[in-house]
C-alpha cells in the first residue's frame, strides 16, 4: 500500500547540506498501525511528509496503492491527497480567519463536485464524531489545545482517507485528551481499515501500534512488530465503539495525567 524504496532527502543551506532521510526502504500493508519513533531530529517528521507527498525526496521511490508520488505534478499530488491521504499536523494548522466548521471542511472544497451544503453537512457529521459540534462556529483562538487537536482530526477523516499521517497527534496533551485521541484514531484503523502511521515519542502510543519503525540520524534502525498490539487495539476500539452507543465522552480512567499544555 505504501512502500518506500531507497529514499534519499537532503536539505541545503548557505553553509551545509543536510541528510534528513538516508537510503530509506520499507513497506506497509493496507490496514496496518505502524509507529515511527526516535529522537528529535532523526527525521520522523520528513519522512511524514514525503509519504503524504507533501515533500519530494532528492531520490527513490515513495509509491502509495502503486503511484509514484515522486513522479507526480502537484496538482496530481493535490488530487491524491484529496482522494485518499489524512494528515495531522503537530501544531495543527487550523487556519485562524476559518471557524471549526469550516476548517474541518477544507479538504472537501477541493472535490468540486460538492456542493457548500454537502460539504457542511458532512464536516459537521465528523464534528459530531469527534465531540466537537457545539463548537463549530468557534474560531480556534477561541479553542484549547486539544479542542484544535480534535478539530485537526475531524479535518483528517472528512475526506474519509484510505490512509492517515498523524504527527505527534498526542503531544502536550493531558492524559484525558490523548485517550480520546487514541480512541478516534484505532477506532478508524480498527473497525474501518485505515492505514495509520503515527510519528510519537510517547511510548504508550508506540506500544499500540502493529509495527515499530525507530530512527536515527536519518535512518531506520529497527523494524519490529508489536505482540500485544493487536489485543489492546481491539479492547481500545470495542471501548471507543461501546462509549459511542451511550456517550460522546471517552471514559476517565484512573491513570495519573500528563501536564496540560495549551
Amino acid at each position: 500500500m505504501l512502500e518506500f524504496k531507497n529514499v534519499f532527502k537532503s536539505f541545503h543551506n548557505e553553509e551545509e547540506t543536510i541528510d534528513v532521510l538516508k537510503n530509506i526502504s520499507f513497506r506497509m500493508e493496507t490496514g496496518e498501525f505502524v509507529a515511527i519513533i526516535g529522537p528529535s531530529g532523526s527525521g520522523k517528521s520528513t519522512l511524514l511528509g514525503v509519504a503524504a507527498g507533501l515533500d519530494k525526496p532528492d531520490s527513490g521511490v515513495v509509491s502509495l496503492d502503486g503511484i509514484d508520488l515522486t513522479k507526480q505534478n502537484e496538482s496530481k499530488l493535490a488530487d491524491i491527497r484529496a482522494d485518499q491521504i489524512g494528515f495531522i499536523f503537530q501544531n495543527f494548522q487550523l487556519l485562524p480567519g476559518l471557524n471549526a466548521i469550516e476548517n474541518v471542511g477544507i479538504p472537501l472544497y477541493l472535490k468540486s463536485s460538492l456542493s457548500e451544503k454537502e460539504i457542511l453537512a458532512k464536516a459537521e457529521s465528523i464534528l459530531e464524531s469527534v465531540a466537537m459540534s457545539h463548537r463549530a462556529t468557534h474560531f480556534p483562538k477561541q479553542l484549547s489545545g486539544g479542542e484544535e487537536q480534535r478539530i485537526a482530526i475531524a479535518r483528517s477523516f472528512v475526506n474519509d482517507p484510505k490512509i492517515i499521517f498523524a504527527d505527534e497527534p498526542t503531544a502536550n496533551l493531558d492524559y484525558k485528551n490523548s485517550q480520546t485521541i487514541l480512541d478516534l484514531l484505532l477506532y478508524r484503523n480498527k473497525k474501518q481499515g485505515t492505514t495509520l502511521v503515527v510519528v510519537t515519542h510517547d511510548p504508550d502510543v508506540a506500544k499500540l501500534a502493529d509495527r515499530v519503525l525507530e530512527m536515527k540520524d536519518g535512518e531506520i534502525i529497527s523494524d519490529s512488530k508489536n505482540k500485544k498490539s493487536a489485543s489492546t487495539a481491539k479492547k481500545s476500539s470495542q471501548s471507543k465503539s461501546s462509549s459511542q452507543k451511550t456517550s460522546t465522552k471517552p471514559k476517565q480512567t484512573s491513570q495519573g495525567k500528563k501536564k496540560v499544555s495549551r
